[in-house]
Parts: structure tokens; C-alpha cells; sequence
């Protein structure tokens, strides 16, 4: 696995900037980490919704979309384990209430 930095930008969204890069109409990865600096929101299609607001842990299960809310860019550390992750964490292979 690794431990990444990423920076969204304010106005990022998922389905607006990645999107066409996935192929997919939603985020099919997990994200594991701590959000050290801004704010995001996160939708999954069954209408559930959460939100982190720095500094606040993250855990976010396959099958949303997400941006960034307000002015400052959202900093979040990961622990990602490229396709593996959502296995490592023992998390769902998409977000669900089953």
C-alpha cells in the first residue's frame, strides 16, 4: 500500500472533473484516511449523504460522488491499496444498507 497526499482544488467534483476519466458514473474506489485541512461532501445514489470537515477521519465506500464544499482546497491523507483497499479495510464493494 502507500500513504498519499491529496489536494482537490475548491470547486472539484467528481463527476464533473474525473468522471470521463473513469468511465464510470460514479467513484468506484474507497477512500481511507484523515482530512487535515477544508471540507467535503460526499452523495452516494441511494441519496445518502456525509460529510468531513478537517480535521476529521475519513471512510468513504465505492459508489459516490464527492466535492469539495466552500473556498479552501480539501487536503486529505490516504491509505490506499489501488484496487485492493476497500478488502483491506473490510469495507463494501459499494455503499449499500444490506
Amino acid at each position: 500500500g502507500r500513504v498519499k497526499r491529496v489536494i482537490y482544488p475548491a470547486g472539484f467534483r467528481w463527476s464533473k472533473d474525473m468522471k470521463s476519466v473513469s468511465g464510470t458514473d460514479l467513484c468506484m474506489h474507497a477512500h481511507v484516511g484523515f482530512l487535515v485541512r477544508g471540507a467535503i461532501h460526499m452523495q452516494y445514489a441511494d441519496g445518502c449523504v456525509a460529510e468531513f470537515t478537517a480535521p476529521q477521519a475519513v471512510v468513504i465506500d465505492p459508489g459516490h460522488d464527492g466535492w469539495v464544499v466552500g473556498t479552501e482546497a480539501a487536503v486529505l491523507i490516504e491509505f490506499d491499496f489501488l484496487g485492493d483497499t476497500v478488502n483491506r479495510f473490510g469495507l463494501p464493494e459499494r455503499h449499500s444498507h444490506a
